[in-house]
């Protein structure tokens, strides 16, 4: 009986013993089926599980004790936060910069933003919650540039992740700030530059630098090390400039 049942304890930590699970900032999830295939082409033993979530809800999941074992977020704030309360087992780096995009399901001038989103004729436009999503931040922050955040501010419709800002642009607001990455998922592409959508000039909100750590339930952990690494390579590199990312090196 005791053989038995220690035959079936190794025999399902056998079958488990590749998976990793991985919390990751929703603007990620266009671009993770394709980096999680790549890194299959190394590690085909692993599974990798993802979370996908806004960074400031899964920064405080893991500091209830979601068993994670690497945070992918959208900005370095959250990873330098479980860095400094040692939750995070690896300084954060910054392993990709996100960008905005301005969209519309109409066919719209977008030659001058500021006037089209005054306009009377928007009445919805929706954005990133600032309280939890590091490209609700950077959104708030260009707003706040182009001097027009307090006189729209009525207009926003607050998406909880980057995701459901997509999904509020594209089926119940006039417009939408959304993560440019979004923009490269498979039912996006319908959308056109120029016509439907465009790039938020990056000199109006602070660099979108998203973090990379390591947590504590991935200490020692081989498969863990191995995706964490892979999200360093130039191989994720290259899967993440096609999903619109610019890539940040190692520092």
């Amino acid at each position: 009986m005791i053989k038995v049942l220690l035959t079936t304890i190794l025999l399902h930590s056998m079958i488990y013993a590749g998976d990793i699970t991985i919390a990751v900032s929703a603007n990620v999830s266009y671009a993770i089926d394709k980096l999680k295939a790549e890194f299959a082409k190394t590690n085909p033993q692993t599974t990798v599980r993802v979370v996908l979530g806004s960074s400031g809800k899964l920064t405080a999941q893991i500091k209830h004790g979601a068993s994670y074992m690497i945070f992918l977020s959208a900005n370095m704030l959250y990873p330098n936060r479980l860095y400094t309360d040692k939750v995070a087992i690896t300084k954060p780096i910054i392993y990709a910069k996100g960008a905005l995009a301005l969209i519309t399901t109409k066919d719209r001038d977008l030659s001058n933003i500021v006037t089209l989103m005054q306009s009377k004729d928007i009445d919805k436009i929706a954005i990133a919650n600032p309280k939890t999503a590091p490209y609700g931040i950077a959104t708030k922050e260009a707003l706040e540039n182009l001097k027009i955040y307090k006189t729209i501010k009525h207009k926003l419709i607050y998406g909880e992740s980057i995701s459901q800002t997509v999904s509020y642009a594209i089926t119940a607001t006039d417009l939408g700030i959304i993560a440019k990455s979004s923009l490269h998922s498979p039912n996006m592409k319908r959308f056109e530059k120029g016509k439907n959508w465009i790039d938020i000039n990056p000199k109006l909100y602070t660099p979108i630098n998203q973090g990379i750590v390591l947590l504590k339930s991935a200490r020692d952990n081989q498969e863990a090390k191995a995706f964490y690494d892979f999200m360093l390579s130039d191989r994720a590199r290259d899967v993440l400039v096609g999903f619109g990312y610019i890539y940040k090196d190692k520092k």
